[in-house]
């Protein structure tokens, strides 16, 4: 367990970067048809942001809110252009993509807790 916290503390840029890509990809590929029941996805859109914000808040730089506010902006902005690539934008999806974020920074928080060893490696 540690040595995979120590991992994600150390290649956190890597690993956020990644995940914000293929949550956009993800987020704004076209799809054939629309789903027939809207809103069903949110348990994958709060899975999701606290992915993405967990490793930001484990490492917890110097901008680490600002990076956070920058990740809602990002999710809105996603739920604007929806629409226009054939699919749902929702704001419960915001929703459920802030409550990610802020999961995953509380995790992150309480791991941090457990295992104060992540302020023993070297940044």
């Amino acid at each position: 367990m540690t040595s995979l916290i120590r991992f994600v503390y150390k290649y956190w840029i890597v690993i956020t970067l990644f995940l914000l890509f293929i949550i956009t990809f993800l987020s704004l590929s076209p799809q054939p048809s629309l789903p027939d029941v809207p809103g069903t996805d949110k348990t994958h859109h709060f899975i999701a942001y606290a992915a993405l914000m967990f490793g930001v808040a484990l490492r917890k730089p110097k901008n680490w809110l600002f990076i956070a506010v920058f990740f809602i902006f990002w999710s809105g902005g996603i739920e604007l252009i929806q629409p226009y690539v054939n699919r749902y934008g929702e704001w419960f999806d915001l929703a459920a993509n802030v409550g990610g974020l802020m999961c995953g920074a509380i995790l992150a928080s309480i791991i941090n807790w457990i295992f104060p060893l992540t302020s023993n490696v070297n940044k």
